[in-house]
């Protein structure tokens, strides 16, 4: 069995110990759903989301064609705000099987740049309240840092007990960015993953933060063969526990390793990389 389907099995074998309670999400830059082949594939999307056996799954660069993914994975579609462009619609979006308390969509606008938003849903999770933010920070450097004040002023209201998931396509190629620092800072450091270009992963472009931090018990890239070519970025998830689940210590899967979060914080290369669309 070759390194990156162990590594799938190994996840799928920690996933299974855990209960209903706790939350499977990932974030996905889905391209458009166009693939690295040049194809748009929709259902090749969808086919992406079922094997990372995620319930929650917040999507950037969705057009489209959501509802047909939405349908295809059996999963409700929370679009956010939408933009146009010459290539058509797009924007954020989740997919979830969770029960939606709320929504807000948020606009980031910043000087003349494209404009940037945020998608902000309470979610019903084992019966605890889980706010899971999705977003896609912009390519300037001085806008990044205006999308995360604003993300950073939103969580400073919220209690400090309160589960909180931020996930997206950051658009950071420097580890030591400041809006990588201050995120960060509120939340302890991110697991580093590679996602970007998703044939041959360079930069830990998409990143996920929780609140609290213990509650996150595993991060990692999906990578297999169809999320290679499905989009330019690789899926990223992750393994989130409510309070209740959070304080129950982790089994050896039967066939892998423990998980060892130390094991994924790495500098991620800040060289190399294609040139993507944003």
């Amino acid at each position: 069995m070759s390194r990156h389907f162990q590594s799938l099995a190994n996840w799928q074998a920690l996933s299974d110990q855990l209960p209903e309670s706790c939350l499977r999400i990932a974030s996905y830059n889905v391209h458009g759903c166009v693939g690295t082949d040049g194809r748009r594939d929709a259902a090749r999307i969808g086919a992406v989301i079922e094997e990372t056996g995620c319930d929650t799954v917040g999507l950037q660069e969705s057009d489209y064609e959501l509802d047909l993914i939405a349908a295809q994975t059996g999963m409700q579609a929370v679009p956010g705000l939408t933009l146009l462009r010459h290539d058509g619609h797009y924007g954020n979006a989740l997919l979830t099987r969770r029960k939606v308390l709320a929504v807000r969509r948020l606009a980031f606008a910043w000087s003349s740049r494209e404009p940037r938003n945020a998608l902000d849903v309470d979610l019903e999770v084992g019966a605890h309240p889980v706010r899971v933010i999705v977003t896609h920070l912009g390519l300037w450097p001085a806008e990044r840092r205006h999308q995360v004040k604003q993300i950073l002023s939103l969580l400073k209201k919220t209690p400090i007990s309160e589960h909180v998931v931020v996930l997206g396509d950051i658009n950071e190629w420097l580890p030591l960015g400041r809006p990588l620092r201050w995120l960060n800072g509120l939340f302890g450091h991110s697991i580093v993953e590679r996602s970007f270009p998703s044939r041959w992963p360079l930069l830990a472009l998409d990143r996920a933060w929780v609140r609290p931090r213990h509650s996150l018990l595993a991060l990692k890239a999906h990578r297999s063969p169809l999320a290679i070519i499905a989009s330019d970025h690789l899926p990223v998830k992750a393994l989130v526990a409510t309070q209740a689940a959070a304080t129950q210590p982790l089994a050896s899967p039967a066939c892998a390793e423990p998980y060892r979060p130390q094991r994924y914080l790495q500098a991620s290369s800040s060289s190399g990389a294609r040139t993507r669309r944003g």
